[in-house]
């Protein structure tokens, strides 16, 4: 009975040994991977799929993210109490100030939506500011997100820089971040104030193997103006039928082990910062559309598997 006792617990000795081996293995793989979360969660969405009427959507995703976004689209919002909720849920705001910076004047851009910077930028800004000062630190927020796909909507490098330039002397420790979309990467120019940089192409179901958004992969980190500019990885964690279906061949059952892919792409490259899911509710973009809310349950368990083990919450 002892020598078994015996073998029993040398067993466990060793096994226990290879666990906490392979854990931190692990760990090193991912020690620069800082954030998980996702998009549309304080947007003023309201999900047409269910019968309550919600847009903030934090107290569903705050047990494995540590980041998501809240627009902001006048500069009299007062956004302090969204942002306390967000921090009170230990998730940090990214602030959607695209609306706040830059109007649409015509459709004279790829995206048939061109943006240029207001006039009034500094004053609407320094209105935003005065209201919001208490949360405008790094304890609460996490991103400012200054131009929605600026190239594909017309906005110039220019117009970035002033923003960026702006928001960097006023808040050093907020990093300021933009997303391009993959058809303008070409013509992308990324001003040195920018610090974190990424780029949406949805419809593929293994990044790492597929040759045009490896294409775009390279071609993003070629644009990199700044050694400190870090990679925000944009998930594609929603799903439509004809596009992800048909164009993609992508089951929605699939959609799981798109998210372990994306996740390998970010491990793989030490440049990233994190990952953000676009995105959370249903029916946003297309009535038909299903967000990551609405994923089958295997699938919404391998995004609370990989943001548990970003946020190690």
């Amino acid at each position: 009975m002892k020598y078994i006792l015996a073998y029993i617990l040398i067993f466990y000795i060793l096994f226990a040994c290879k666990k906490d081996d392979a854990s931190v293995k692990f760990e090193n793989t991912n020690t620069h991977i800082e954030y998980f979360g996702f998009t549309i969660v304080d947007t003023f969405w309201d999900d047409p799929t269910d019968s309550e009427t919600k847009t903030n959507y934090a107290d569903e995703i705050h047990n494995f993210s540590n980041i998501a976004d809240i627009l902001v689209i006048n500069p009299n919002d007062n956004i302090v109490q969204r942002t306390q909720t967000f921090a009170d849920l230990n998730l940090k705001s990214i602030l959607h100030l695209n609306e706040l910076f830059f109007e649409l004047v015509d459709n004279n851009s790829p995206s048939e939506s061109n943006y240029d910077l207001r006039s009034d930028y500094q004053e609407r800004w320094n209105e935003f500011k005065t209201i919001n000062k208490s949360i405008l630190n790094a304890n609460f927020t996490g991103a400012f997100y200054i131009g929605e796909e600026p190239t594909w909507n017309g906005i110039s490098y220019l117009e970035l820089d002033s923003v960026a330039q702006l928001l960097q002397e006023e808040f050093p420790n907020i990093p300021t971040m933009i997303i391009e979309a993959y058809p303008s990467l070409n013509d992308l120019q990324i001003p040195e104030t920018i610090d974190w940089i990424g780029f949406d192409r949805y419809f593929v179901k293994n990044p790492n193997t597929n040759t045009e958004f490896q294409q775009d992969w390279e071609i993003l980190k070629t644009k990199i103006s700044n050694q400190n500019q870090r990679i925000m990885v944009v998930l594609d964690s929603h799903y439509i039928n004809w596009a992800h279906g048909e164009f993609g061949n992508i089951d929605l059952n699939q959609m799981g082990d798109v998210a372990k892919n994306y996740y390998q792409l970010a491990k793989n490259d030490e440049k990233v910062i994190g990952i953000l899911g676009y995105f959370w509710p249903n029916g946003f973009d297309f009535p038909e559309s299903i967000g990551a809310r609405g994923m089958p349950q295997n699938v919404k368990m391998e995004y609370e598997r990989i943001g548990r083990e970003i946020t190690k919450k």
